[in-house]
């Protein structure tokens, strides 16, 4: 991962993240990387290029949160529902000082849906207008 110095913050982690996760991660703020968007390139995850801008609504409010059991280390993603539905990978330094924007990139219905029959991911169910 970049430097800290060269990676710019798009939000915080919501600690009520960890008591639907079942995890324990502090209050960090969440960077991304300005190559985030040549990775996707990259990738081929040509369908999301539309959604980068939109990272910081994603983290505020998701629709479904999961941890990514495949990634050594704590992996958290955040689905959000638009046009197409967008899931924003989320790791913890290796420090861990901070959380960045690993990947990002669409998902299909079905696979949300065996997600959620399989416990992978969880419906977000979080009035935040309270917070606000």
């Amino acid at each position: 991962m970049e430097k800290k110095e060269e990676l710019f913050k798009v939000g915080e982690y919501d600690p009520i993240f960890n008591e639907i996760l079942g995890i324990d991660i502090g209050n960090l703020e969440i960077y991304r990387s300005k190559g985030l968007r040549s990775h996707m390139v990259k990738r081929k995850h040509f369908k999301c290029l539309k959604y980068i801008e939109y990272i910081p609504d994603i983290i505020r409010s998701p629709d479904y949160i999961g941890i990514n059991p495949n990634e050594s280390g704590i992996s958290i993603e955040l689905v959000k529902r638009y046009a197409d539905n967008v899931m924003v990978g989320i790791k913890l330094d290796t420090d861990g000082e901070y959380l960045y924007v690993s990947t990002m990139h669409d998902v299909q219905e079905a696979k949300i849906t065996r997600r959620l029959h399989g416990g992978r991911l969880k419906e977000v169910f979080i009035d935040k207008r309270d917070k606000r």
